[in-house]
């Protein structure tokens, strides 16, 4: 590879990761919260928890107290106001169980000039969780949908009512204080209610879905189980105010903004492929080799780019669970 084009591509990649950094995407959302005139309580559950709420701290000054929840390995230090707890990630444990009954006990008793900020990353649904079944069956749900094949949003609409923090739950758990959340993104086309199974916003999936996953995965549920797949999730919150950040959205904003600053007119083709990382990689690959050197303008160069994605992705998208994805792929093209 050409030396100058490489290093280019360096600062690209760079630039656009730098962007989505849990530190740097909750320095950035942070500057809209607007606190009450009480206390201010931090809760941070996920993988990039630790991060999130390091950087939340660093920014404020202080809070009045907070938990963080996140996998094991992953705690880097002390924050100062805030206890950090480990659990297991993917499949929930103990320590997320009583982890989570940590943060219950912080947001109990709050008033409505209270804020609760709360940061959420994702693998959350693992580490944040209060069972409303038996731990040791939900960790066997759990691992019968990571066996299934099921996507992360049929995972989700299963968990969330199973759970008494997800699905808009805890937004509930910290009524009538403020809410504010930063959501560091992990799904594509940011569906609020599915990251981390959506504690703090309003369910937008129904009992009827949530059934039909059981059914289509042949998931073996008790009878309790059962009957809280048909019980409803809460569908409107008051005093929750949430911001996305650190999204693929974002990332590609980012790298294309990088190309123009190194002279390059940068083209998203999308940010909502959806596929195995290795497909990925080679279709893109393709693209890249079929047009590298023909010096043609960028019009006939994206052109043929978009007739060959028309082209590949019956092949590279036929399994099932991309069907919608691909769709909706080729009518955009």
């Amino acid at each position: 590879m050409n030396a100058a084009l490489r290093r280019d591509a360096d600062v690209i990649l760079r630039s656009s990761l730098n962007a989505v950094l849990p530190d740097e995407a909750v320095r950035r959302a942070l500057r809209d919260l607007r606190p009450g005139k009480g206390r201010v309580l931090l809760v941070a559950a996920g993988k990039a928890a630790w991060q999130m709420a390091h950087a939340a701290v660093e920014t404020l000054g202080r809070v009045d107290g907070g938990v963080v929840v996140t996998k094991y390995g992953h705690v880097k230090g002390e924050i100062p106001g805030v206890t950090c707890y480990e659990a297991g990630h993917p499949v929930p444990d103990e320590n997320g169980f009583a982890a989570t009954q940590k943060v219950l006990e912080l947001v109990q008793g709050l008033t409505a000039g209270d804020t609760v900020l709360f940061l959420l990353s994702g693998g959350g649904s693992a580490l944040f969780e209060q069972p409303l079944v038996p731990g040791a069956e939900l960790q066997d749900i759990t691992s019968q949908l990571l066996a299934s094949g099921a996507d992360i949003v049929e995972m989700n609409t299963i968990r969330k009512r199973l759970s008494g923090v997800k699905g808009g739950r805890f937004a509930q758990h910290c009524a009538p204080a403020q809410v504010f959340s930063i959501v560091l993104s992990d799904i594509l086309e940011d569906p609020l209610d599915m990251i981390a199974s959506g504690p703090a916003v309003p369910d937008t999936s129904t009992c009827a879905q949530a059934l039909a996953i059981a059914e289509k995965y042949h998931l073996q549920l008790s009878a309790q189980a059962k009957a809280l797949l048909a019980q409803e999730t809460p569908k409107v919150l008051d005093r929750v105010a949430t911001q996305i950040t650190g999204s693929v959205r974002e990332l590609c904003s980012a790298a294309a903004n990088a190309c123009r600053e190194l002279g390059y007119e940068p083209v998203i083709l999308t940010d909502r492929l959806c596929c195995e990382a290795r497909e990925a990689g080679s279709f893109l690959g393709s693209i890249a080799r079929t047009h590298a050197g023909q010096g043609k303008k960028l019009r006939s160069v994206l052109s043929q780019a978009l007739a060959d994605i028309r082209k590949e992705l019956p092949v590279r998208l036929d399994n099932e669970k991309y069907v919608k994805k691909r769709s909706e792929l080729q009518e955009r093209f």
